[in-house]
């Protein structure tokens, strides 16, 4: 049940990342954060999507563990982007909220693999 929770949220989160990369790109011109901020931001639902096929619960944990150093990285970049002045509070405040979800999530799952292994 976690893992296809984990799925749809970081798939919608990515699809989000994705139209803040085209704005960033397209509005303000920004290429350099625009592609952290992509890279770091779809790399988590890819992971997680890469973790649903591990070869043991090693490499599972080992994949959802990265999938969370990703959703780190991205939680750094947005209030990085927002503090540059390249996002208004209203973009921010849509988006922020669900990388927090995401950490959680991850953050659960990964506790709750190490715990049972």
């Amino acid at each position: 049940m976690k893992k296809d929770l984990l799925r749809e949220k970081s798939f919608s989160f990515a699809l989000c990342i994705v139209k803040l990369s085209k704005y960033l790109q397209e509005q303000h011109k920004e290429y350099i954060l625009s592609k952290q901020v992509l890279r770091s931001g779809t790399a988590v639902g890819a992971l997680i999507r890469e973790a649903q096929y591990a070869q043991s619960k090693a490499d599972f944990l080992h994949k959802l563990t990265i999938a969370l150093k990703e959703a780190n990285e991205t939680e750094y970049w947005l209030p990085l982007l927002k503090e540059s002045n390249y996002l208004d509070e209203k973009i921010f405040e849509s988006i922020y909220p669900k990388i927090d979800e995401l950490l959680k999530l991850l953050i659960s799952s990964t506790k709750t693999i190490k715990k049972n292994s």
